[in-house]
């Protein structure tokens, strides 16, 4: 246990972008409308898409909204032209990043990654680089937890991995991806606030680096986050809590 939730406040760091709503929607909007595509609009049988749902309902997103795009992507030629595609690179200090796009054109989403990592000390790596050092998992953050050890019980009886107690009695709990959704319903009910709740990419392994360097990370994941085709940014570097506070 120690200080507040490491996610909550990667989170915040992150609340800038989510203060331009309008970017924010077309890009959860597009998540949407892919998984729909590919596994179909129902979410029961579609954690995919259920996932990227519970994304946008954390974010506000207006329920006609997430219902149009699901009809958008489950009806046919709407996003078709869409792809997912992971860029692996290298940020400052060495620390490994890896970029979560939809795209429909490589070219010019490739440029644009690679003009973000090299304007920020960056390189663009090679397939395979980097991916082995992070792993998928479902991500519930929660703050204001009331009865933590309670939380705690149902997390672990509905199939949570690992669990973290934080000192200021925020929660985080992580999930096999398969499990995420079984362990997000089991604690809707319990009267928190989610930080977050998402299926992510967690870094096995962090690695520390200097002050100069992270606050140079933050702002390659910055400006790679606000590009169009980018959804999701991940590195292992080890930030502290006063480098992220104070670039908000």
């Amino acid at each position: 246990m120690a200080g507040h939730s490491k996610w909550a406040n990667i989170q915040h760091r992150k609340g800038r972008q989510d203060k331009k709503r309008g970017k924010l929607f077309t890009k959860l909007i597009r998540e949407i409308t892919v998984a729909a595509r590919i596994g179909g609009a129902d979410q029961d049988s579609n954690p995919k898409l259920r996932a990227a749902v519970e994304k946008a309902k954390s974010q506000s997103m207006p329920k006609d909204n997430i219902e149009r795009a699901i009809a958008k992507g489950s009806g046919g030629d709407e996003g078709s032209n869409l792809e997912e595609v992971l860029y692996e690179g290298y940020g400052p200090g060495g620390v490994a990043i890896l970029i979560e796009c939809l795209t429909d054109n490589r070219n010019r989403t490739v440029a644009e990654v690679r003009h973000a990592l090299t304007k920020y000390g960056g390189n663009l790596g090679t397939e395979g680089s980097v991916a082995y050092l992070f792993q998928q998992i479902g991500l519930i953050s929660m703050s204001d937890v009331e009865d933590p050890d309670n939380v705690m019980e149902i997390a672990i009886e509905s199939g949570a991995e690992d669990i973290e107690l934080n000192d200021d009695n925020s929660i985080d709990v992580l999930t096999a991806p398969t499990s995420f959704i079984d362990v997000k319903d089991s604690l809707d009910n319990e009267n928190a606030k989610f930080e977050i709740s998402e299926i992510t990419m967690k870094a096995l392994t962090e690695i520390s680096i200097d002050r100069k360097n992270a606050e140079s990370v933050l702002k390659l994941m910055d400006a790679l986050e606000d590009l169009d085709d980018v959804q999701s940014v991940h590195s292992n570097a080890e930030i502290s809590e006063d480098v992220i506070g104070a670039l908000n």
